[in-house]
């Protein structure tokens, strides 16, 4: 019985689902990969987040190198003098351990707030280029299995997009 309730209203909303679309005035999709590789405020935070990357990798390498001079030292010494360097060798791997994650912490949080503000201004250009043309519903390419490319509009949406954000800025 739940089976034929649970096909009963798939089939209902696939049936109302199919009449939407055919009621639909112009579809159009958009490349939204294409939207955000293109759009020049994704190329200017690439760098700033490359450049910071660099930098963490720069000290955190002065860090690994601090511990393995350390360790080269500890291991010339007598059993006494390791075992009083070993409180400071622990310190130090801690530390690295500790500035790793931290790092690799604000780096993610920084990625993540910076794809949000340019997913938002993805959706900002869509729906002005939608509303302006007159689309009814735009899809993103990814959940299409096919499309016809006279139905793309990804084209004038990244011209309105590189408006909100031009090169060299």
């Amino acid at each position: 019985m739940k089976r034929i309730v649970i096909l009963g209203v798939a089939i209902a909303f696939l049936a109302m689902f199919a009449g939407a679309c055919h009621a639909a005035d112009k579809l159009g999709y958009v490349d939204l990969g294409r939207l955000f590789d293109e759009y020049n405020k994704t190329k200017t935070y690439d760098k700033g987040l490359e450049a910071k990357q660099k930098s963490y990798e720069t000290e955190r390498d002065k860090k690994v190198n601090d511990v393995k001079a350390l360790q080269g030292k500890i291991e010339v010494l007598s059993e006494k003098e390791k075992e009083a360097k070993r409180p400071e060798f622990e310190g130090k791997i801690k530390s690295l351990q500790e500035y790793q994650r931290v790092q690799e912490t604000e780096l993610r949080k920084d990625r993540d707030e910076k794809m949000k503000e340019i997913l938002k201004d993805i959706e900002k250009a869509v729906s002005e280029y939608a509303k302006k043309e007159g689309f009814t519903l735009v899809l993103n390419d990814r959940v299409l299995v096919y499309q016809d490319k006279s139905m793309d509009i990804t084209e004038p949406v990244l011209k309105i997009l590189q408006g909100y954000y031009p090169a060299g800025k």
